[in-house]
């Protein structure tokens, strides 16, 4: 990627305009960690970089970005600028282009994230973030209060920086989180969850709860159980073990809402037979990874199942019609499920005769 993204800003220079690689990249690059999210910054506009690169795309809902593919790699372009008024706390709906890479840095989250690579490979730091770095703190690009009065979003990427960097956060950047956490109203619920999904799956996940809960988000966040939070290496099954407002459902599909009620309904009656045979293998697996039981023994269980679906009650409906000379009616939904529980607790043979045995008993 880094070779990639020097050819870009030879390109971008050799057209007479200055571009640097910048952000989250070159943090990662410092710590040694490998990162294929590229941002580049120039003083080229939008219009000037799509007429370099055949083939890039101006995203609808970014000011003065540009993302181009190489060889199946992204690599986002974005014009030197001020951003002069936010709304909500969140969205820049004003900005200027300039001319100045220093000045573009000022207006970035955190110090850390202000390192800048040039065509040569240099690394320049004109505002001390590899010092951040070496000290493993986060300290955000001028005034902590404003940048996160700014933006609120910033406050929830402290948290996830520090988390998944095993960072510190500075006394001015925690007492500013303090004094701004309640901005996070303004967030979406999806922003919320991206940000904390990347928080629970982080190695280093419950540093990053803790602060969450030193600083009282969960109640900002209006996650109400967030200290009784169940962190395994399944995202759906950490959200399952949650007590949250009935908002987080915008930021769920159709299929993930369905998997977390399935798997809050099998926390509640625990791994067994039945919530093998209705809820099925994949939401028990959730579960016993919640609880670091082994996958296989569920798996073992799941296959020796006497039947794992109605359909294999060895006995039909017009079976039944005649065993009890009656016409079918409401009684047969009753009977049916009778007999799935009957089976599936080993204290009825899955066999026509002694199924038709137990329904001419109980059912005459």
């Amino acid at each position: 990627m880094l070779k990639q993204a020097l050819k870009i800003l030879n390109r971008i220079e050799e057209n007479g305009y200055k571009a640097y690689i910048v952000g989250g990249f070159v943090r990662d690059y410092v710590l040694g960690i490998n990162s294929k999210d590229v941002d580049i910054a120039t003083n080229a506009t939008p219009k000037e970089i799509m007429d370099m690169f055949q083939g890039s795309v101006l995203p609808k809902e970014q000011y003065g970005s540009v993302t181009i593919y190489i060889k199946n790699d992204r690599f986002e372009i974005t014009t030197f600028r001020k951003e002069i008024k936010y709304i909500n706390n969140r969205k820049p709906i004003e900005i200027e282009y300039i001319d100045s890479l220093y000045e573009d840095l000022m207006r970035r989250d955190f110090t850390m994230n202000t390192l800048c690579i040039d065509k040569t490979g240099k690394i320049l730091d004109p505002l001390g973030g590899k010092k951040d770095i070496e000290k493993k703190i986060i300290n955000t690009v001028g005034d902590s209060n404003y940048k996160f009065s700014q933006d609120s979003l910033r406050i929830l990427r402290a948290i996830r920086f520090a988390t998944i960097l095993n960072f510190q956060l500075s006394d001015e950047v925690k007492s500013a989180i303090i004094n701004n956490k309640s901005l996070l109203k303004n967030l979406s619920y999806s922003r919320k969850r991206q940000e904390l999904d990347k928080i629970f799956a982080s190695a280093n996940s419950k540093y990053g709860v803790d602060l969450l809960l030193e600083f009282g988000l969960d109640k900002e966040l209006e996650i109400y159980n967030l200290d009784k939070i169940n962190l395994n290496n399944d995202i759906i099954g950490i959200w399952s073990s949650l007590d949250v407002s009935d908002k987080y459902k915008q930021a769920f599909s159709s299929n993930e809402k369905a998997i977390i009620k399935d798997v809050k309904e099998v926390l509640k009656l625990g791994i067994n037979s039945y919530t093998l045979y209705r809820y099925g293998l994949y939401i028990n697996q959730i579960v016993a990874n919640m609880y670091n039981v082994d996958k296989s023994i569920i798996v073992g269980i799941y296959e020796n199942l006497p039947i794992q679906s109605k359909k294999e009650i060895d006995i039909t409906a017009q079976d039944i019609e005649k065993v009890l000379n009656r016409k079918p009616g409401p009684i047969y939904k009753e009977i049916f499920n009778d007999l799935e529980k009957q089976i599936l607790d080993g204290k009825l043979e899955n066999k026509k005769e002694r199924i038709e045995e137990y329904v001419l008993n109980n059912y005459k």
